[in-house]
């Protein structure tokens, strides 16, 4: 498991699963030509997006941002049509780190996605119970309130199985919210209507989680967003505003999706200046 230690804070990458989604649906509009240098490709168009969880330990919290696909939860036409070669292993990457799920304190949740939400629950007899059972979840209103009656395009990421047992561990938030001393959550639209970024400071460095409007380093450009976006032009303008600003700050961007990279930094021109790579 890769780590980050930036002052006081730590991150750690658990095994949250991995799955294989259309190249195409993945970069919108721009031509695979373009796409393809930036991010590997396989020979079914599909390119590899890990679904790690990211443990923040700080201030004397264990605290998760998403928390992975989840195990023995999707069907196996589910794990064909997302490319699921990897279900997650949160509990046995806890326990390699001395820690046990009714540690964590706080989940982070930027969006409810399956692929997102889905470690927020686990099978228990006929039904589910929190995985995480004595953390208190944060997510945006507006998120929380279209998983719980999605519309026509949302209902087959939105599922049932993934809110039923945690809505009273549920804390929400309007247009921003200050979860810990220098750690918020800021609501943007876009990726869907509730989509979230959470950026963390810790003395003189800042670290900025983008979520589903960059989900990969390859994204940084603002004109890059997904087919599977909600609200495009709002994604393209929450990209320019957000990542413009954290990388004038020397900013840390961190990833849950990106197969390449963990972790890391640009300068003004985007070359990488600093840098955490998953281990493969």
């Amino acid at each position: 498991m890769e780590q980050l230690q930036v002052g006081s804070l730590s991150i750690t990458w658990l095994r949250g699963g991995v799955t294989h989604m259309d190249g195409g649906a993945m970069f919108g509009v721009v031509p695979k030509p373009l796409w393809s240098k930036r991010y590997p490709v396989n020979e079914k168009n599909q390119i590899e997006l890990r679904t790690d969880p990211l443990l923040i330990q700080w201030q004397g919290k264990n605290i998760l941002i998403e928390s992975g696909i989840g195990k023995d939860k999707l069907s196996e036409k589910q794990k064909r049509n997302y490319g699921v070669e990897e279900e997650s292993d949160i509990h046995g990457s806890l326990e390699k780190l001395g820690l046990s799920a009714e540690e964590i304190d706080i989940v982070l949740m930027t969006h409810l996605h399956f692929d997102h939400a889905s470690g927020l629950t686990e099978p228990d007899g006929d039904g589910y119970k929190p995985t995480f059972p004595n953390a208190v979840i944060y997510a945006s209103e507006v998120e929380w309130n279209e998983m719980k009656e999605p519309n026509i395009r949302s209902k087959n990421t939105y599922w049932k199985e993934n809110w039923e047992a945690i809505q009273n561990k549920v804390h929400t938030f309007k247009e921003s919210y200050e979860v810990i001393p220098g750690l918020n959550m800021y609501h943007t639209g876009g990726h869907s209507d509730g989509h979230a970024i959470i950026i963390m400071n810790e003395g003189e460095e800042r670290l900025i989680h983008m979520a589903d409007l960059m989900p990969t380093h390859a994204h940084q450009n603002p004109l890059w967003v997904l087919a599977y976006d909600d609200y495009p032009m709002t994604s393209i303008y929450e990209k320019e505003k957000w990542v413009k600003d954290a990388v004038d700050q020397n900013s840390w961007f961190i990833f849950y999706h990106d197969a390449i990279y963990r972790a890391l930094k640009w300068d003004k021109e985007y070359n990488v200046t600093n840098e955490v790579k998953r281990n493969v």
